[in-house]
């Protein structure tokens, strides 16, 4: 195995590319290409890849993904500079937990997405 990258339903493509682009993120590949109502789309920031997909696009094709909103899912990502991260974001998001330092050595915070995921930011010293 050389790397995972979850592939996420959502209601919204529109406002999650947005919130993404917010965290740093940037479109490198979409379904259609070109347009603004994208099914598919794949987002990176440095090593990080994350896909997301609108569940009417695959209703047909894979009728078990059938969740609105959300999930039991924590995505963990580990960042170089937490501390500029939670301050460019921390206004403009649902923070559930501001920095702290955990008893395993990393700085983290966590933040709910637009379509109801966890989001945990750490950066391990």
């Amino acid at each position: 195995m050389e790397s995972l990258s979850p592939n996420i339903f959502v209601n919204d493509m529109k406002a999650t590319v947005a919130f993404y682009k917010l965290l740093g993120f940037e479109v490198t590949m979409s379904v259609p290409e070109a347009g603004e109502e994208l099914v598919w789309a794949m987002m990176t920031s440095g090593k990080v890849t994350m896909m997301f997909q609108t569940y009417a696009s695959l209703a047909d094709e894979l009728p078990e993904i059938k969740r609105t909103d959300g999930g039991s899912l924590l995505l963990y990502i580990n960042v170089n500079d937490i501390n500029g991260l939670f301050d460019r974001i921390k206004d403009s998001v649902k923070v559930l937990k501001g920095l702290e330092k955990t008893f395993y050595g990393a700085t983290e915070f966590s933040i709910l997405d637009n379509n109801g995921y966890v989001l945990t930011f750490a950066q391990h010293q």
